[in-house]
């Protein structure tokens, strides 16, 4: 059985003209996997904005959320890990849908190989104003204070803000690699695996690029690209680590 990975669907963007036809896609990927697989790991940014009311839940993704439901239910392991996108979540998505959710880094050993796997928002960034926003963003007073206001109002909010924030790119998208020595995940990878070693892979969502590294001692860093134009995912089953591009049939 085969363990996946993936990030970055930003699904209900209102950057996204078709949002339901690449719900559909992507939860057409889950189930042609789920007879296969032992556990899918969700590098965070699955949502353009998710923000949980106490007695709320956001509009949309009924067809996501009910699938990673189906899997967790058939005994698959859903790992999802929070991005920058996605942080406002408060026990929704383990407690209805099943999933292990991870706020941090997390190191784990799957078929005898050691993982590294994050999101990767702020690791090794050095954008001051980026960082700035990731700490109001993770401040729980900042967090309370945004579900002091109606649901409709948060989530327009966060949102309109997730719109703005793509289309400053050109076209939307996300720079080209930039070349090992201005890719920020590579320089903050290679200072982890000096001071751990005992990594074999470190994969990372955030980026938008579809990138399988290569590092010292046979070691690999592959950033997931994402789901909103690439479809692309990484898969390991107990050997090779390959990653690939999902085409609905």
């Amino acid at each position: 059985m085969s363990v996946y990975f993936l990030s970055d669907a930003h699904l209900g963007s209102l950057a996204t003209a078709d949002r339901l036809g690449q719900e559909r896609h992507l939860v057409s990927f889950l189930d042609s996997i789920k007879d296969d697989a032992k556990a899918v790991y969700l590098l965070g940014d699955m949502f353009d904005f998710w923000n949980e009311y106490r007695h709320v839940v956001p509009k949309g993704f009924t067809r996501f959320l009910g699938k990673l439901s189906e899997l967790t239910d058939h005994g698959v392991e859903v790992h999802y890990f929070t991005g920058n996108h996605d942080i406002w979540t408060y026990g929704y998505l383990e407690e209805e849908c099943g999933v292990i959710l991870h706020r941090e880094p997390l190191m784990t050993t799957i078929g005898g190989k050691t993982f590294y796997l994050a999101h990767g928002d702020g690791l090794g960034d050095p954008d001051p104003v980026f960082r700035f926003l990731r700490a109001v963003f993770h401040n729980r007073f900042c967090q309370r204070l945004l579900n002091f206001a109606h649901p409709w109002w948060g989530m327009q909010l966060g949102l309109q803000w997730a719109k703005h924030s793509r289309l400053k790119r050109d076209g939307g998208r996300e720079l080209p690699f930039l070349g090992e020595d201005k890719e920020y995940l590579i320089q903050y990878t290679k200072q982890l695996i000096a001071r751990q070693p005992d990594i074999d892979y470190c994969l990372y969502g955030h980026r938008h690029i579809a990138l399988d590294f290569p590092l010292e001692g046979n070691r690999r860093m592959v950033i997931l690209g994402d789901w909103l134009w690439q479809y692309t995912y990484a898969v390991f089953d107990g050997e090779t680590l390959e990653l690939k591009t999902f085409h609905q049939q």
